[in-house]
C-alpha cells in the first residue's frame, strides 16, 4: 500500500472530515506523507499541521485549483506551495467568490425544479460558508431529502454537464492557475487526467499545453483507477517528460468506495513527483 497520498479533501472544500480527522485517518492507514488539496482553498492546512505535530505524519501544503482549458474543466493540484504568496492568495479568493455565486445560482435552478429550501440546507452542509459550497453538497442534499438514491444519480439527473441545474463557472484559465502555483514555489500537477472524458488526441494536446505553461507532473495512480488506465497514464508521463503523482482523492463518508491511502503503486517506469521535494517527504 502506498505511504504517500498527495490528493485528499477536508470540509474546507467538499470533503466531510476535519483536517484533524484526516490526519488521524492517515496515521491509522499507514500514510507517512499527506497532501491536503482542498478545492481552491488552503484554509485547512494550518489545522492539519497542528494535528500532525509530534506525530510521524508529514503534511505537504497543497491545493486543487479549478481551471478551464479549451472550454474543458480541469483540476490543477499545487504541491509544496507557499500559502501566503500574494498572487495565489488573491487568485484563490476570486475562485471562492465565484464558487459562492455559482452555488446560489444552482440553488435557484433546483428551487425552480421544485426542490425547496435548497440554499439554506446546502449552506449548512458547507459549514455555513458560501465560499465552500460545491456541487457535491447539492448532491448530498438531494440524497438527504430522498430526491435521489445516490450522489452519482444527482449528477446524472441534475448537476452534471448539460443537466437542468448546471451552471457554468467562470474559473480561471489553466495557464493562470499554473502560474499561481509555480509563483508560490509549488509543483503544478494535472489531476486525474483520465476523468475528463477526452480522446487520446485531446489528452495529449492538454498535456502538451500543460507542460508548456509550466506544469511539471500528472497524476498517474488514483483510487479505483483501472490498471490499464494507470499504465496508459504512466506512458504519457514518460512521453511528455512529466513527473508522476498519486493520491486517493479521498473526500470522506460521502464517497465510501474511496479510502485514504488506498490506491495502486506507481508503475516502476515513473519518476515520482516527490523527488522534487525530498526534504519535505523524508
Amino acid at each position: 500500500m502506498p505511504s504517500i497520498d498527495l490528493h485528499c479533501h477536508s470540509l474546507y472544500s467538499d470533503g466531510t472530515q476535519t483536517p484533524q480527522q484526516l490526519v488521524q485517518q492517515a496515521i491509522d492507514a499507514g500514510v507517512s506523507v499527506l497532501a491536503l488539496t482542498d478545492h481552491d482553498s488552503v484554509l485547512g492546512l494550518a489545522e492539519a499541521h497542528q494535528a500532525a505535530h509530534q506525530t510521524t505524519l508529514k503534511i505537504l501544503d497543497g491545493v486543487e485549483v479549478s481551471a478551464i482549458w479549451n472550454k474543458q474543466l480541469v483540476h490543477i493540484i499545487g504541491l509544496n506551495i507557499n500559502v501566503n504568496q500574494p498572487d495565489l492568495v488573491a487568485g484563490l479568493a476570486e475562485q471562492a467568490q465565484a464558487r459562492a455565486k455559482r452555488g446560489q445560482l444552482i440553488a435557484q435552478k433546483l428551487e425552480d425544479l421544485g426542490v425547496k429550501d435548497t440554499w439554506s440546507a446546502v449552506l449548512t452542509l458547507a459549514g455555513g460558508n458560501p465560499n465552500r459550497v460545491g456541487r457535491a453538497h447539492f448532491a448530498q442534499h438531494l440524497v438527504n431529502i430522498g430526491h435521489v438514491a445516490t450522489q452519482q444519480r444527482a449528477f446524472d439527473k441534475y448537476l452534471g454537464t448539460g443537466k437542468p441545474a448546471t451552471v457554468a463557472m467562470p474559473w480561471t484559465d489553466m495557464t493562470t492557475a499554473i502560474a499561481w502555483i509555480v509563483g508560490a514555489g509549488g509543483v503544478a500537477v494535472l489531476a486525474h487526467p483520465a476523468r475528463y472524458g477526452l480522446s487520446q488526441t485531446k489528452l495529449r494536446a492538454l498535456l502538451a499545453e500543460f507542460k508548456a505553461a509550466g506544469g511539471q507532473a500528472m497524476e498517474v495512480s488514483t483510487a479505483n483507477e483501472k490498471p490499464n488506465i494507470i499504465q496508459n497514464l504512466a506512458a504519457l508521463a514518460q512521453r511528455f517528460e512529466l513527473y508522476a503523482s498519486q493520491g486517493s482523492d479521498y473526500h470522506g463518508v460521502n464517497m465510501p468506495w474511496i479510502k485514504l491511502g488506498r490506491f495502486a503503486e506507481l508503475p516502476l517506469n515513473c519518476q515520482p513527483v516527490w523527488q522534487l521535494f525530498k526534504d519535505k517527504t523524508t
